[in-house]
């Protein structure tokens, strides 16, 4: 079983088990659900708003999809990563950068399914 390291600009969140094959975005939702944390997906995980942004210390994935290259290319953004299309098939150490507080927004946004959406393309 993975462990997912867990931080915000406030410090550390925790360390978490999460099931191998979990998309990364349920992973910090499910693992920080009553801490606060609030990690946006606005746009329901299909790789659209950017909302997401997660930056990685340790395991980051070699792989992205196709969706995440192309929107993060889009907006110019780099040393990020859109957590909606990563799965959690390994060790992972991030920071939480993307929260509710702040931003504006009047909730994080849908759930995202359990699958990646679009289907990923993976791409190195």
């Amino acid at each position: 079983m993975p462990k997912l390291h867990l931080e915000s600009n406030d410090g550390p969140i925790g360390t978490f088990d999460v099931p191998a094959g979990k998309r990364l975005i349920n992973a910090i939702e499910d693992a920080t659900a009553g801490t606060g944390i609030d990690q946006l997906h606005s746009c329901g995980g299909l790789g659209r708003c950017t909302t997401c942004r997660v930056e990685f210390s340790q395991g980051e994935p070699t792989q992205s999809t196709e969706a995440e290259k192309t929107k993060l290319a889009e907006k110019g953004l780099t040393g990020v990563r859109l957590s909606c299309q990563i799965v959690c098939d390994h060790d992972m150490s991030l920071k939480v950068i993307s929260r509710l507080a702040g931003s504006g927004k009047k909730d994080v946004g849908p759930r995202p399914k359990d699958a990646i959406e679009p289907p990923a393309v993976w791409v190195r």
